[in-house]
């Protein structure tokens, strides 16, 4: 019997036929194309009768580096046909981090997305001479006039199409004799310290993630839109985009994050996962919005979040029914104003917006929720399968990361770290038997390396990031994270950096938002030359300082920034500073910036 993950293109076919499995841009037009369970399903066919051809073996790795686009679904299936692994790569990797991956896992075929990425395996091809083939997706690239073996994808399948019985037979063959413990993908984890690390999750670890979401999610169903919105290679988006074909949903895939707002308003997606980074801007322009309004009208909106906040949180997350004449109130500024704001961001009829990556903070989650927007606050890993705890239907609690999913076993070990185990536990890193060894207990629990605990209702807190966590010379232990996430939230804050650890004190690198400083500069008549002058100007600093101030009041004085330093670029993933989740790298930033993090303790 053939894996699930095998099974489900062809038996949700002869279920749905016509019916829309996803929708993309064309490359060309702009024009949203659809794709049918039929038509998918006969794609990632040919697709697997044509790796065949190609000579990907059973148990091959396969790399995928592009943006996200309907290819990669077909290309993931199609691995999975002939026993094979996909192995995604983020669309902005740079040389040195496609070549790490390819030589770790030995990959002889890879798949690329624009001209950039072409131009980058193509030179990795020249230096690591691992790579024999690259297959350009559907967007118009120009292979170099040197390129002989290069192929598109259109090609790759019209190789399939045309494929002998014996290819047809082998890859039938091969479909058949798939077991759980196959290695389904193999994802590298974004290396926030240290080398990237390849996850192995089989197909036994996807089949019970899948089951878990069934029973959780109870509120979906297969009308339900969801935007592909973060990147396929993320195992978040990856393991939900199978969900999402798991449950019949259909699916609207973006292929340019820059595009995610005009996207989201073409589509008005249902269900969306993205990361807090994105509701924080939502949030930012919102309350810049009501600072526009009239005193009236102010307080009008801050009556009406008041009524969902009550409506919201104080009954229907507690599973009650609100008295009758909240729910009128509700219901009226319902049409007034909460739907104006969804409808504004593109989802007015939302149902499930799960989040996860990061901390968000509880204010900005409250404030979502009051509007009808149905936040779920989740956590997990890549060596998890994605999600260990999320929000339930009802009974959730903000400050939280929810409640445990079915089949997941979590304990608090030693500095409190976060302990998994399970069925959506990976089976070990790539050719790392040492590292896989460090991570695991003796009897078989995961150490996440997040601190945490439980709450009297079961609920999950994560406290801090182990790995992250520091502490000053002083010997006071800092928590870093739970800062950034707080200072994110500001209008005229775009990126942070907590400096500290062995130091006197808390200090941070900060990267304003340029745009919202430039305004501030403008109604306040600071006269600057460029960004570089902008961000060195007394008041410019002042107007911060005040802000942060304000945002870190209530905290503990060793914990608060004592001084900080505004830069007029923003991290990148580029220049090291960033992962390709966007996550910082301390270190990176440490080393990178020292003559101003020193300058701060002079």
């Amino acid at each position: 019997m053939a894996n699930k993950l095998v099974e489900l293109i062809s038996s949700q076919a002869a279920k749905y036929g016509n019916r829309e499995v996803f929708r993309h841009k064309s490359y060309d037009t702009k024009d949203w194309i659809t794709t049918s369970w039929d038509q998918f399903a006969k794609e990632v066919k040919e697709a697997a009768l044509a790796f065949e051809i190609l000579g990907i073996k059973e148990k091959d790795n396969i790399a995928i580096f592009s943006h996200n686009c309907p290819e990669i679904l077909i290309t993931h299936f199609a691995a999975f046909y002939n026993r094979a692994v996909p192995v995604p790569m983020y669309a902005t990797s740079s040389k040195s981090q496609v070549e790490y991956i390819v030589r770790d896992a030995s990959i002889s075929t890879v798949f690329v997305g624009d001209q950039g990425q072409y131009a980058i395996a193509r030179e990795a091809m020249c230096d690591c001479k691992i790579i024999k083939q690259l297959v350009a997706y559907n967007q118009p690239i120009i292979f170099d006039s040197d390129d002989k073996t290069s192929i598109t994808f259109n090609q790759l399948l019209e190789l399939g199409e045309n494929a002998g019985d014996n290819i047809k037979n082998e890859v039938e063959r091969r479909m058949a004799a798939g077991v759980p413990e196959d290695l389904a993908c193999l994802i590298y984890t974004s290396g926030t310290t240290g080398e990237p690390k390849g996850v192995m999750l089989n197909h036994s670890n996807f089949d019970a993630q899948m089951i878990n979401h069934l029973k959780r999610l109870d509120t979906i169903s297969e009308k339900d839109v969801s935007m592909c919105f973060l990147p396929l290679s993320h195992i978040f988006e990856c393991a939900w985009a199978y969900f999402c074909l798991y449950k019949g949903m259909r699916m609207a895939i973006n292929y340019n994050p820059k595009e995610i707002q005009t996207t989201i308003k073409e589509i008005n997606p249902t269900i969306m996962c993205s990361v807090p980074r994105f509701w924080e801007k939502v949030y930012t322009a919102v309350e810049e919005k009501v600072a526009t309004m009239s005193p009236i009208q102010r307080r009008l909106v801050r009556h009406a979040l008041n009524i969902g906040k009550w409506r919201n949180l104080k009954f229907k997350r507690k599973g009650l029914k609100a008295p009758f004449w909240l729910e009128w109130q509700y219901r009226i500024f319902d049409k007034a104003i909460y739907s104006t704001l969804r409808r504004a961001i593109g989802i007015e009829h939302g149902v499930l917006f799960p989040t996860a990556g990061a901390a968000l903070c509880d204010h900005i989650t409250e404030f979502l929720h009051s509007c009808g927007i149905n936040i779920v606050i989740g956590y997990g890993l890549s060596e998890t399968t994605a999600t260990v705890s999320c929000f339930p239907t009802s009974k959730y609690r903000i400050g939280t990361i929810g409640t445990l999913l079915d089949g997941i076993q979590v304990r608090i070990g030693d500095d409190n770290e976060i302990l998994v185990k399970g069925e959506t536990v990976m089976k070990g890193y790539y050719n790392k038997p040492e590292e896989t060894a460090k991570v695991f207990t003796d009897d078989g629990y995961f150490k996440t390396g997040d601190a945490g605990k439980f709450d009297a209702d079961g609920n999950l807190i994560m406290t801090e990031r182990l790995k992250d966590l520091f502490k000053t010379s002083n010997g006071k232990y800092i928590a870093p994270q739970a800062l950034e996430s707080r200072l994110g939230g500001d209008k005229y804050i775009e990126q942070v950096a907590i400096i500290g650890d062995q130091r006197k004190y808390v200090t941070a690198i900060i990267i304003p938002a340029y745009e919202a400083l430039k305004e501030y500069a403008a109604s306040k008549k600071i006269k600057y030359q460029n960004i570089d002058d902008l961000v060195k100007n007394t008041d410019i600093y002042k107007m911060i300082e005040s802000r942060i101030n304000d945002i870190q009041k209530n905290m503990a004085g060793f914990e608060q920034i004592k001084r900080f330093t505004l830069l007029p670029k923003a991290f990148s993933m580029e220049t090291g500073e960033l992962t390709n989740t966007l996550k910082i790298r301390r270190s990176i930033i440490n080393k990178l910036y020292r003559k101003e993090i020193d300058a701060m303790y002079a």
